[in-house]
């Protein structure tokens, strides 16, 4: 196990060390010099004088060899300090810690809801195969599968806020700013949760330990309850990380509709504002927490699964 864990970590760091290499080079997709880009965004005029650009380009190290200027932004990077937004002159790093800090708390909302609906439902639907609840969960699946986001939110805006008067339509002031942002993006994750636990539920049914266990004078609801759910709900903690690492960044329709701070809507202006710091910042703390979540997952995964862990071990 030791071993694994060793291989999984050193596989981490490489892919972290990829990460922050194609996050230095955005600078280099985007037109310009980076000082004038600066300086532009702090000036009224398009008139910049070549002495401010080059003294600014000495400041944040741009004339040094690219090797150099790698290694003062990895070293400035691994502290949290990302530099400054151009927008707004702000430190990049407080701005993603609030950003993410909205992000997670609406990821986690969204999944908890998700769980809360696909396990009991998907586990039900696999005890009674073909019954109309099984026909239901299938139905139910198509639709939330084909139900987007940006139709879903502005009809919950119109239902909960207009015509009912019992939530708010957008900003993030309290529990009541998490409700319709968590119900649009829990509607994907609920469809793929509840057909992958009615999947692996179906296979546990079959195992030979639930067959002992009925033997042994167990209902198939106790069976199912004391030896079936464990197992069956593995495959949703895998799926469960790698939804949480994509709705930290890929919420982008959501905040933005809700008019909600997160990271979508961070990543979202500073796309618009040509923002080259909040680019590379957003980018590594995104995709460098989903490596960091996808890896933990996977080795939690083998913890509570020895079948995995003795087929990584031979």
């Amino acid at each position: 196990m030791w071993k694994i864990t060793f291989q999984r970590l050193a596989i981490m760091i490489v892919m972290l060390l990829c990460v922050s290499v194609v996050a230095f080079c955005v600078p280099m997709f985007s037109d310009g010099d980076p000082a004038r880009t600066i300086l532009l965004a702090n000036s009224n005029s398009l008139d910049l004088a070549p002495e401010a650009v080059e003294a600014l380009r000495r400041e944040l190290g741009l004339d040094q060899p690219l090797a150099a200027q790698y290694l003062n932004w990895l070293g400035n990077a691994l502290t949290g300090d990302f530099g400054k937004s151009f927008a707004n002159r702000q430190p990049v790093g407080d701005e993603i810690l609030r950003a993410l800090g909205v992000s997670i708390t609406i990821a986690l909302s969204a999944l908890g809801v998700a769980l809360l609906i696909a396990l009991p439902l998907g586990t039900a639907a696999a005890m009674r195969p073909g019954s109309r609840l099984d026909t239901f969960t299938t139905l139910l699946i198509q639709t939330l599968v084909a139900t987007p986001e940006y139709w879903f939110a502005p009809v919950s805006i119109l239902f909960f806020v207009l015509w009912l008067g019992l939530l708010q339509s957008a900003g993030w002031t309290g529990w009541e700013s998490v409700v319709l942002p968590a119900m649009a993006l829990s509607l994907r994750p609920t469809a793929y949760f509840t057909q992958i636990t009615r999947a692996a539920m179906l296979d546990v049914l079959e195992a030979p330990y639930i067959t002992a266990a009925r033997a042994r004078g167990l209902s198939l609801n106790q069976a199912v309850m004391f030896h079936g759910v464990r197992n069956g709900s593995l495959p949703v903690v895998t799926f469960f990380a790698l939804w949480f690492a994509g709705l930290l960044g890929g919420s982008v329709v959501s905040e933005v509709i809700f008019g909600i701070p997160g990271m979508g809507r961070l990543l979202y202006e500073a796309v618009i504002n040509n923002d080259i710091p909040v680019l590379q910042g957003a980018f590594v703390s995104i995709v460098g927490l989903s490596i960091v979540i996808n890896t933990a997952a996977d080795l939690g995964y083998m913890i509570v699964n020895p079948a995995m862990r003795n087929a990584h071990g031979r």
